[in-house]
Formats: structure tokens, C-alpha cells, sequence
């Protein structure tokens, strides 16, 4: 499952410090803008404290976890929306992503230029959300033109649906809002919308960068951005990137948790953000546990037994006969497969059962 999500901010706020802790990549870093020209693509480990539990029990020959792709793109500049700074290519390569890892620099330091000059990150969100949005009012637009005779003729439900969504959405941005803003009211305008594909449409992080000194605390850049984003559909976490950088340098787990520790985190930001990530794509994990491997399967969150099935090999999902399930907490209570089973903790599941996260399976079918 391929999913991405793409880092985006202005030149100079962190990005490429940030995707280099991440993925382990050297995408070039360095103190003037557009030093990232094409995206660097990073396949990330998504940290599972649950596998390394699970192995404990089960004592398999390897643990598999599951990933997720980030893309580090270049720094978008005001004006991108008209080609401005190889805007074109960089939005198009937004477009491309499944979600938005918006960095906003949050902390002040002289030896860094800023493109604009000074510190400001609720003017620095302000001007890529107005590229954004930009961009899909031109889409918004021009959908609207090849709908409205449609629409108004009165025979096409479809048409006026589009119609109708289109007009809020094209109300929304000329508002300077976001299109994720605007509230769909049923499945057939979640279908409209899903179908534009709208930049400002994806789920967005805002990562604010802070400096060493505010990695745990966060510092009043960050309250202006956690109020600039209260009406979004949004989400904030606070990382130090330079600091992660330093931590990424260390050759024990022993020694990265007592650097944690020192500045007062129990987590690293790496960690929180890749979980923040995963979460941000409405991704969940199931697991499966025995002799030859621990390993962490991907899904859509709300998908159904089969469809989970299908992340294994597509003759599970096509042959599905039912799902055994153990949920996680018992496993790790009867210590085994077999515990559980005698304590009738097992459950078997048919085609319609949903799903969730942490469950451990079994699937059985017929090809």
C-alpha cells in the first residue's frame, strides 16, 4: 500500500533536516533556497512497540513492520500557483501525495536566512495555503464551467450534485479558506469531492520546528500557529529537527533515550511524527504472529475482514472464508496462540466484521 505523505514548507524552515532524520536519505541540506530540486522519496519503519512484545512470546525468525513513503519537496515560494520558484512542478508533486507535512519554522536563528526575511510562521502557512488554494480554484473553476449547462437543465441529478459542491467549494476558497473546511453533507458529495482531488483537500499536519531549548515545551510561534489553525480540520506537533538530527547520530537505544530523557521527552519527534503520519493517511495496523515471523500489515481504516485479507495475497481476499481474531491485549494476558484459544478469548469473524487496530489473525480460505 503506497501510500505518501509529502513535506512541504517554505525554503529554509527544516524540511530536508526533517525527511534526512526520518528516512535516513541525504537530501541535500543546506542554507539557500530550492537545494531539494526534485523529490526525495523515503520509505519509513512505522515504530510498533507491539511486535517487539509479540516476539517475545512467539520467538519468530525475523519482525516485519509495516511503512509508510514520504516525499520531501521542494520549498514552495509566493507565487508558486503561476509557475513562480518551479512552482508547477512542485505542486504537481503535491498533487501526487496522499497527505501534507506542512513545516512551519518556529524558532529564530540569525545564521539561517529566511526567504521573507523574519520569523513568522502564521504568514509562512498563510502563503503556501494561498498557492493552494490558488491552484484549486483554477481546477474549481473550470470544473464548474463544463457542469453548469448540466446542472441547470435539471435531468442530470449527478451534474447538479457536482454543481452544487462545486459552488461551495469555489465560495470557500475565494474566502481564502481551505477546501477541507467546507462540511459534505453525504456519500454522494464525498464521491464529487473525492473525485477533484484538491490540494487543499488532503489532510494536513503542521509540523512546527522548533528549537532545542522548546522541543518539549513549544514556544509562542507555536501557540500563533495552534490558534492560526483552530477552524481547520487540522493537526499540530511540535519537533525539533536539528535536535532529531543529533539524536539520529547516536549508536545506542540506550544513549538516544537518555538524550530523550534529558530534554525532557519520553518519545523522539521522529517516532511521533511517523505515528502521526500513518495515523494522518487513516491507516490502522493488523498483525500476525507466529513461528517464522511477527509482522504488521497496513489497512484502510473501516475496511471489512476481506479486504484485510486481500493486503496479504489477493486468494485470501478472493477465497475468504473467515477471520480467527485475538485481540492484542489478550495475546500478551495468556502469554500464546493455544492460552487463548482454551480460554475462548479466540473470535471467528465472517465477511462483515470490521476491523481493528492491533487485531491479530488468522485467515482462513479456499481457492
Amino acid at each position: 500500500m503506497a501510500l505518501q505523505c509529502g513535506i512541504v514548507g517554505l525554503p529554509n524552515v527544516g524540511k530536508s533536516t526533517l525527511f534526512n532524520c526520518l528516512s535516513n536519505a541525504k537530501a541535500q541540506s543546506a542554507n539557500f533556497p530550492f537545494c531539494t530540486i526534485e523529490p526525495n522519496v523515503g520509505v519509513i519503519t512505522v515504530p510498533d512497540e507491539r511486535l517487539n512484545s509479540l516476539a517475545e512470546l512467539v520467538h519468530p525468525k525475523r519482525i516485519v513492520p509495516t511503512t509508510v513513503e514520504i516525499v520531501d519537496i521542494a520549498g514552495l515560494v509566493k507565487g508558486a500557483s503561476r509557475g513562480e520558484g518551479l512552482g508547477n512542478r512542485f505542486l504537481a508533486n503535491i498533487r501526487e501525495t496522499d497527505a501534507i507535512l506542512h513545516v512551519l519554522r518556529c524558532f529564530d536563528d540569525d545564521n539561517i536566512t529566511h526567504v521573507d526575511g523574519s520569523v513568522d510562521p502564521v504568514r509562512d502557512k498563510e502563503v503556501i495555503d494561498m498557492e493552494l488554494q490558488l491552484r484549486d480554484l483554477e481546477t474549481i473553476e473550470s470544473r464548474i464551467a463544463k457542469v453548469y449547462k448540466q446542472a441547470q437543465t435539471g435531468g442530470d441529478r449527478d451534474a447538479r450534485v457536482q454543481y452544487e459542491v462545486l459552488k461551495r467549494y469555489q465560495e470557500a476558497l475565494q474566502q481564502g479558506k481551505s477546501a477541507r473546511t467546507v462540511e459534505l453533507l453525504n456519500k454522494d458529495e464525498e464521491r464529487v469531492a473525492h473525485d477533484l482531488f484538491l490540494l487543499t483537500n488532503k489532510p494536513v499536519l503542521y509540523v512546527c520546528n522548533v528549537d532545542d531549548a522548546s522541543a518539549a515545551t513549544g514556544n509562542a510561534y507555536v501557540e500563533a500557529v495552534r490558534q492560526a489553525v483552530a477552524q481547520e480540520n487540522a493537526q499540530i506537533l511540535v519537533v525539533a529537527a536539528q535536535t532529531e538530527a543529533e539524536i539520529a547520530e547516536l549508536d545506542t537505544y540506550e544513549e538516544r533515550q537518555m538524550f530523550l530523557q534529558e530534554i525532557g521527552l519520553e518519545e523522539s519527534g521522529v517516532n511521533r511524527l511517523i505515528k502521526a503520519a500513518y495515523s494522518l493517511l487513516n491507516l490502522e495496523t493488523f498483525l500476525t504472529a507466529g513461528p517464522d515471523e511477527v509482522r504488521a500489515w497496513t489497512y484502510r481504516k473501516g475496511s471489512k475482514a476481506p479486504q484485510c485479507a486481500g493486503v496479504i495475497h489477493t486468494d485470501f481476499e478472493r477465497g475468504f472464508i473467515r477471520a480467527e481474531v485475538i485481540k492484542y491485549d489478550d495475546f500478551i494476558h495468556y502469554g500464546s496462540e493455544a492460552a487463548v484459544k482454551e480460554a475462548g478469548k479466540m473470535h471467528i469473524e465472517g465477511k462483515d466484521y470490521v476491523f481493528q487496530d492491533g487485531d491479530i489473525v488468522v485467515f482462513r480460505f479456499n481457492v
